[in-house]
């Protein structure tokens, strides 16, 4: 109900601010670039889903074969004890436990194009056990929302960018985005516990957490000794080889237990192409929408107004040139890369609000843009408090960003 609200909303602001321009200021072309925009964004839609095809039957049929040969039954031991408190409706040896951490796993080590598949694969084994189809679980909506907080420990795609376009040292915004994506995290995990009543203060919870703050207050010690070129050449082989390893295993552990590996692999790439097809219409809605919004001009008359609010409240408004990435990245992913590209042009890679751009675009993850194709792909109609905790998930991660930017750059 809320994306309809959103989605209508995205397309009546549009028509009012492009009718504004064209009887006030007699801009002849506004409406053409809106309708342009609905073209364009209808051929990334169909474009992105054609894409995610290959990718999707590769990752459905490796997870077949890890589900076969048992891979799924050892991460759930594994990280049992933990999700069975943050899942509690899922079972001990429930088949979306090995996905979920996996898919997690994933996102964390900046590896999208396997992430996705993972994650839908752990939608697909949610809602086999979901007792109202149409509406989303309890659990979905907790694993939605770890995706929408975007954990990030190796933001390698952003340093890259801050590369090549001449930063002095792309990896010195690592730090302020591991942090700023720490909070975004945290606040989505505790949004939902809230509305699910999970008790956070269970030992169990309380030593994973542990484990994990130790474990990047390692690799912050490891890396922070590294330049930028040694960073780089470690985590892209680190994330890689670490991916590699986990194909391996599926294989080498099916193959123990006699499974014939090409049929298995087979069986479960039908299912990624099928997907991948029931995506395309979920997606082209939403870009759709974001495009004529964008057309339109409204996303500019909306930071030139916060921007002299905030400026009238006497708050420095420095960080303001790196407002469209935020606005733009829960909305979409390839739009907020690409506002974050933009500030860097206009103001400078090492620039203040190029530096903010590049935390916040670190931060979070696209929380429309994943509610739209993982609930999507199971025909998930009702999203009940999901969008709510992962915007409060993005606006934490948001404002730690500008925390932490004014912090380490200003």
């Amino acid at each position: 109900m809320v994306l309809n609200y959103i989605w209508i909303g995205f397309f009546l602001i549009a028509f009012i601010v492009g009718f504004v321009q064209l009887v006030f200021f007699h801009n002849m072309e506004i409406f053409p670039k809106i309708m342009n925009g609905t073209f364009e964004y209808a051929k990334t839609g169909f474009e992105i889903s054609l894409g995610l095809t290959g990718v999707l039957t590769l990752w459905m049929g490796l997870m077949k074969i890890g589900e076969q040969g048992g891979v799924v039954h050892i991460f759930s031991r594994a990280v049992g004890p933990f999700f069975h408190r943050l899942f509690p409706e899922l079972g001990k040896d429930h088949p979306a436990i090995g996905p979920i951490m996996m898919n997690i796993a994933a996102n964390m080590l900046g590896l999208d194009n396997a992430a996705t598949p993972l994650g839908l694969k752990a939608m697909k084994e949610m809602q086999d056990t979901n007792k109202n189809k149409d509406t989303a679980s309890d659990p979905m909506i907790m694993f939605l929302v770890l995706n929408a907080s975007g954990l990030t420990i190796i933001p390698v795609s952003i340093m890259v960018y801050r590369f090549q376009l001449g930063a002095a040292d792309p990896s010195d915004i690592f730090i302020p985005i591991l942090l700023a994506t720490s909070a975004s995290t945290l606040a989505g995990l505790i949004s939902v516990a809230l509305y699910q009543r999970i008790n956070l203060f269970d030992r169990v919870i309380l030593a994973y957490l542990g484990g994990f703050a130790a474990l990047v207050s390692t690799a912050i010690y490891f890396l922070s000794g590294m330049s930028r070129e040694e960073i780089t050449a470690v985590s892209t082989v680190t994330a890689n080889m670490l991916l590699f390893s986990i194909i391996i295993s599926f294989i080498l552990l099916a193959m123990i237990k006699r499974i014939n590996v090409y049929e298995t692999f087979i069986e479960g790439g039908k299912d990624g192409f099928n997907v991948a097809v029931k995506i395309i219409p979920y997606l082209i809605a939403i870009l759709v929408a974001v495009g004529v919004f964008r057309a339109s001009g409204a996303m500019d008359l909306f930071v030139g107004l916060v921007r002299n609010v905030l400026a009238a409240l006497g708050i420095d408004t420095d960080f303001t040139g790196a407002l469209p990435t935020a606005l733009m990245k829960p909305l979409s992913g390839s739009g907020a890369r690409g506002m974050m590209v933009d500030a860097m042009k206009t103001y400078g890679a090492d620039s203040f609000p190029g530096r903010v751009a590049s935390v916040i675009q670190g931060s979070a993850d696209t929380t429309f843009y994943i509610v739209a194709v993982y609930f999507g792909a199971v025909g998930i109609k009702h999203t009940r408090y999901t969008i709510t905790c992962g915007l409060i998930a993005d606006a934490a991660g948001f404002l730690a960003a500008i925390f932490v930017s004014y912090l380490f750059f200003h």
